[in-house]
């Protein structure tokens, strides 16, 4: 099933990071348009894919994972930090017949992500 989706997961705890605020941008050209805006849910996911399949085409997207807040606010005592802000994450859809996921694992002071299955 084709799609678009995400999820968070807080390496220093490892475990889900939840409510935290996921926004998904489309860039043509240099112009950003917002296309979703959603929070993770107690499993570190959102509710409904980003884009479902009907939504699906190929470009240029951009997350925009709002950790910041999580990581000084609902992170463990020892785990609270400014460091870490809005994480960017730009990438393409070249096939909307596939699902694409795009993790962020994150701690208070890197992250990582990857595509997903």
């Amino acid at each position: 099933m084709a799609g678009l989706s995400t999820h968070i997961l807080d390496t220093a705890k490892g475990g889900p990071a939840a409510g935290v605020r996921v926004e998904l941008f489309e860039i043509v050209g240099e112009k950003r348009s917002l296309v979703c805006d959603a929070v993770t849910n107690d499993d570190g996911r959102t509710d409904t894919p980003l884009l479902n399949t009907d939504q699906m085409r190929p470009g240029t997207f951009e997350i925009l994972f709002h950790i910041g807040e999580y990581f000084t606010t609902a992170a463990s005592e020892e785990n609270k930090t400014g460091f870490l802000n809005v994480v960017p994450v730009r990438f393409t859809i070249t096939d909307a017949a596939q699902h694409y996921h795009v993790p962020l694992l994150a701690s208070p002071w890197s992250y990582t992500t990857y595509r997903g299955s």
